[in-house]
């Protein structure tokens, strides 16, 4: 028996009590723990409603439901964590374990060996080899500064006596102090970490470097204008696709000289052929409006011939009513009415219309990865004569509702977009929703959480240019930071008419070594 251990009674109706307790103890916190691993999974639930509703509104009270409760699910989770002697019940345990994967072979490794004593500590034998156990642990280094110094020797003629050195290599900000590293940092600490620019001022301060806000505004201003060029043939190259993704989403801008924000907006377009193996790399552009007037989608599509997958936004009526543009309606949006009307009030008819749809998901799940001729088959097959019961099921449920209810309004929304609901039966190009946009828009979501998006409209136009060339990059497997870190050293001497060439699906076929 160690010190530490408790003195039991010997008395053997006291040990029986003491054992009471204990178990009585033990299934109290058993209780405890599986109350607080629903009210988890509770949270968890209602936080995916908020944000499902929260997707396409600017509610500043609805944002503020959904921070509070992040943070309380922060909580219960820290507060399990304190407690390394409660395991959580294994049904919920099991379910959300996360899979370990192995730690990438590029990361580099440092290794510390704990030797064995030298002898047996047992006999004071010779010891042999038999293998080894390895733990591999992730580890953290901070990021660190250095200073690049351009040392370039003067040399004189001693007949001529005329002076050479070489020149100065083009700076990304002339008479700047700031590498391409560093810009490139800032960026995408800025668009895609959601860090804003006083809050990486104070990071650099801890670091001993003194950077205030008002210089890394100057070089976010700068790089977006020598970004210019690429950013204009990344949307050029982007329009002239036959199919597109389009969809918008507020941010908060100041108005100036008010001390008040204003709505502006960011509209995204995004080509992405993966599901159906197109040769055209996936790509998404960006742009900033002051407003959701529906001028602002007609000047972005000008000279965009194809089509384009939307929502429902009345704004592009305009631009389908001119022909050049066919509308593919989204599938994800209609779901999410009727799926709205299911968890709030169990209605028959929307879990019947949910059911259908999920019929329509499945088919798409098969049909991902497969050619285009292949696809449009399979849903001619087996999707459209889903879509026709759909149809007459919807036609035939709406006059037993009442017109007022939100159930009506869902069914009356679906059949009045059909056509365009149901254009990706007719072409295996397209998608059965427009969720390829959604993805796109959501970085911009969690960045409005973290920051007061832009000070101006011009800061939104800067936003909307440098988000288009980080999301291109992700979505074609590139590290952002590596891809502009490298653009932004080369991109002041490279040739205007071959600026295609550093878009990101072209840089990353070029070896790095080659490129510089």
């Amino acid at each position: 028996m160690t010190p530490d251990s408790p003195v039991l009674p010997n008395d053997v109706e006291a040990l029986k009590r003491l054992v009471c307790e204990q178990a009585a103890l033990l299934e109290a916190r058993d209780v405890e723990l599986q109350t607080q691993a629903i009210r988890i999974e509770q949270l968890k639930a209602q936080l995916a409603k908020l944000r499902r509703m929260q997707f396409g509104r600017s509610s500043e009270k609805l944002d503020r439901a959904i921070e509070q409760l992040e943070l309380l699910l922060e909580d219960l989770g820290e507060e399990q964590a304190e407690r390394p002697g409660s395991p959580k019940p294994a049904s919920i345990a099991e379910k959300q374990k996360p899979v370990r994967r192995p730690l990438p072979d590029s990361l580099p490794r440092d290794e510390i060996v704990h030797q064995a004593a030298c002898a047996c500590p047992r006999c004071g034998g010779e010891l042999r080899k038999l293998g080894e156990d390895v733990t591999e642990l992730l580890e953290y280094v901070p990021s660190s500064f250095k200073v690049i110094r351009h040392v370039r020797p003067k040399f004189s003629c001693r007949r001529c006596e005329a002076i050479t050195q070489a020149p100065m290599p083009s700076l990304p900000i002339e008479r700047g102090r700031p590498g391409a590293g560093l810009i490139a940092h800032v960026l995408v600490s800025k668009y895609a970490d959601h860090l804003p620019l006083y809050r990486q001022s104070g990071i650099y301060e801890r670091q001993g470097i003194d950077l205030e806000r008002s210089t890394l505004a100057d070089w976010v201003g700068s790089s977006s204008a020598l970004l210019a060029p690429l950013v204009e043939a990344l949307r050029k190259d982007v329009m002239s696709s036959d199919a597109l993704h389009g969809d918008d989403t507020p941010v908060p801008v100041l108005a100036p000289g008010t001390g008040k924000t204003k709505t502006g907006r960011l509209w995204t377009y995004v080509r992405d052929g993966r599901p159906h193996v197109d040769r055209r790399t996936p790509a998404a552009v960006y742009f900033y409006s002051p407003d959701r007037k529906g001028e602002h989608p007609a000047a972005h599509l000008a000279n965009f011939r194809g089509v384009l997958h939307a929502d429902g936004y009345a704004g592009f009526n305009a631009i389908f009513e001119k022909g050049d543009v066919t509308e593919a309606a989204c599938w994800a949006h209609v779901r999410r009415k009727f799926f709205d009307e299911y968890e709030t009030k169990q209605a028959p008819a929307a879990k019947e219309t949910l059911d259908r749809i999920g019929a329509l998901y499945g088919i798409e799940e098969e049909a991902r990865g497969k050619p285009p001729d292949e696809r449009r088959r399979l849903r001619q097959e087996r999707s459209k004569p889903l879509l026709d019961d759909l149809h007459a099921w919807l036609s035939a449920t709406k006059p037993k509702l009442s017109q007022k209810t939100d159930l009506a309004a869902a069914i009356r929304y679906t059949l009045s977009r059909w056509t365009a609901l149901t254009r990706f039966a007719e072409n295996g190009r397209l998608e059965i929703d427009n969720n390829a946009a959604e993805r796109a828009i959501r970085p911009l979501a969690l960045g409005r959480k973290n920051y007061l998006f832009a000070g101006s409209d011009k800061g939104g136009q800067r936003a909307a240019a440098i988000y288009s060339l980080i999301e291109t990059a992700r979505m074609n497997g590139i590290d952002p930071e590596a891809y502009l870190r490298d653009v932004i050293a080369r991109i002041a001497d490279h040739p205007i008419n071959r600026i295609a060439e550093l878009l990101p699906w072209n840089w990353a076929s070029v070896p790095l070594d080659k490129a510089a």
